[in-house]
């Protein structure tokens, strides 16, 4: 099958590294009290490696209340003590980079927590007002917010205090927006990536990456106007410009969480002298379906190649329906609008559609997210009412389930308390019954498991190449292609009936068997030799 290329220190590993997301409230806790932390992470860096992968990209650790989920910041230069201390943080990276695994910390340049030392001198009438968008609000008697801006998570972007005035959230109330036009506010935040690059942290995954900027006059919405208020707004270039240039002192990387519908907006985060990555939402919400797919891929490639940035291929992350849910429902793409309890899903053909996708995204060009649990086909779990924690939920009044069933702390032993995610006390969000059947102990002794399968497709998949994708001519609903002339060939069935292999030398891998006429059945992927 030929060894993978060892190119995890090269200076450019972030242009096909395979990245790992490790939520660490979730992952493993190693002192028992419910909660994961960095010495549980610390414990699985050999789990880390035998799967293979380059990096681990970790959400928040820093001081919050996790209001949500620690993209409440109250410090940045500070681990929440749940997790550890900056001590076991600089211990984790150190020992990342000895097993050859880059790290990745999150920074969330938008907004901080409502308990941060600015907001709360702040919220004293303090001259730190100027670090946030206060506002009077509108009406005879400022009771009305200042404008019609709407919270991502619902409900009004505004909160009025007790002296009268408003402030913006964009998210929830207790994450108070920051206020871009300040050189102060820049200032601290190339303070904090120096901090963490001095720590020797290899990139820097940026949270709500195109909505920092907002219009001075903080105008009304208006369908359609141009710029928008808040989103996508050129000023920003301008930061990230600053950003890279710190970046480059250290060789470290970016990658932006930029939501953008406009290819040629999207791509201007990715100029050389801007971000390194970005993160591909079309193809996380695509459909199982060839058509799109295809689509989808093509669209991104194309988006990326002016730049000469890499493409990035997720499934699944902290905020959205699992894979192995999202594609055994009757709807296969991803909408936060559509979320909703009690849809039915078919966890078998979920399962078997989500390993064909391990193996197409593994194969695409650029890097490739996986977020904690997908090696395991972890399902989304439905969290009992009165153990949701997500605002999501509480913001839309009780009918959005919130993101929190993608956030189920792992099942690392199948016979231990609480599938071994901790020893003692009870999991922070609670396990669904029958989740030590997922344990990647079980897992890791079945070569036919979706860890196994994952282990061995990123074990191989350097011999993709980096060369660019060639579609090959394949049957209506196949998506055939290989990488470089003479390389190894990915299918993909998403047809009705089995079909025909093209013509190869062996097969290397596949996400499920071949029928007894050596046909790709529906739903199943290969890699073969040519």
């Amino acid at each position: 099958m030929g060894e993978p290329t060892p190119a995890r220190n090269s200076q450019d590993w972030w242009r096909t590294a395979v990245i790992y997301q490790v939520y660490v409230r979730s992952f493993a806790d190693a002192d028992g009290d419910g909660t994961g932390d960095l010495a549980g992470v610390r414990a699985k860096l050999p789990y880390l490696a035998d799967l293979g992968v380059d990096a681990l990209w970790f959400n928040p650790w820093y001081l919050s209340p996790m209001k949500d989920g620690g993209y409440d910041v109250a410090d940045y230069r500070t681990i929440d003590p749940a997790f550890g201390t900056l001590a076991d943080a600089e211990k984790l990276i150190a020992e990342a980079r000895e097993s050859g695994i880059h790290t990745i910390v999150d920074i969330v340049p938008n907004h901080v927590s409502d308990q941060h030392p600015w907001f709360r001198a702040a919220r004293a009438g303090g001259p730190e007002r100027d670090l946030f968008h206060f506002r009077p609000g509108r009406g005879p008697h400022g009771e009305l917010p200042p404008n019609d801006w709407q919270s991502q998570f619902g409900g009004p972007a505004w909160t009025r205090l007790d002296d009268g005035d408003w402030y913006l959230h964009l998210f929830a109330p207790e994450q108070p927006d920051l206020n871009w036009a300040h050189p102060a506010v820049r200032q601290e935040h190339e303070d904090v990536l120096r901090f963490w690059f001095e720590r020797g942290v290899a990139g820097v995954r940026i949270d709500s990456a195109a909505l920092l900027a907002k219009a001075p006059d903080l105008p009304d919405f208006v369908e359609g106007r141009d710029p928008h208020p808040y989103v996508d707004r050129d000023e920003l270039h301008d930061i990230y410009r600053s950003w890279r240039a710190i970046a480059d002192e250290y060789g470290g990387v970016f990658v932006g969480e930029v939501w953008l519908p406009d290819s040629e907006r999207f791509a201007r985060y990715l100029r050389p002298d801007e971000l390194h990555t970005a993160f591909n939402f079309a193809f996380l919400s695509c459909p199982w379906h060839p058509d799109r797919l295809r689509t989808a891929i093509d669209e991104t490639l194309a988006e990326h190649a002016p730049v000469g940035a890499p493409a990035t291929w997720v499934l699944c992350n902290h905020d959205v329906t699992r894979t192995v849910t999202r594609y055994g429902r009757a709807d296969t793409g991803f909408d936060f609008a559509t979320k909703a309890f009690g849809t039915p899903t078919d966890l078998a053909l979920g399962t078997r559609r989500a390993r064909a996708a391990a193996l197409l995204s593994l194969a695409l060009p650029g890097s490739v997210y996986v977020y904690q649990g997908e090696e395991l086909a972890l399902p989304e779990a439905e969290i009992p009412l009165d153990r949701i924690q997500d605002p999501m939920h509480f913001r839309s009044h009780g009918l959005d389930p919130g993101r929190d069933g993608c956030r189920v702390p792992l099942p690392w032993v199948a016979d231990a308390p609480y599938a071994g995610f901790g020893a003692f006390a009870e999991p922070w969000l609670p396990q669904p019954a029958g989740w030590s059947a997922y344990a990647a102990d079980l897992q890791a002794a079945d070569p036919d498991s979706m860890l196994s399968l994952y282990r061995e497709a990123i074990r191989i998949r350097p011999m993709f190449g980096d060369g660019p994708l060639t579609w090959l001519p394949a049957p209506e609903g196949v998506l055939a292609f290989r990488r470089a002339e003479g390389g190894p060939i990915c299918v993909v069935n998403l047809a009705e009936t089995p079909a025909d292999l093209p013509a190869h030398s062996a097969l290397l891998l596949s996400s499920g068997p071949l029928d007894p006429q050596g046909r790709l059945p529906r739903d199943t992927a290969a890699w073969l030799r040519s």
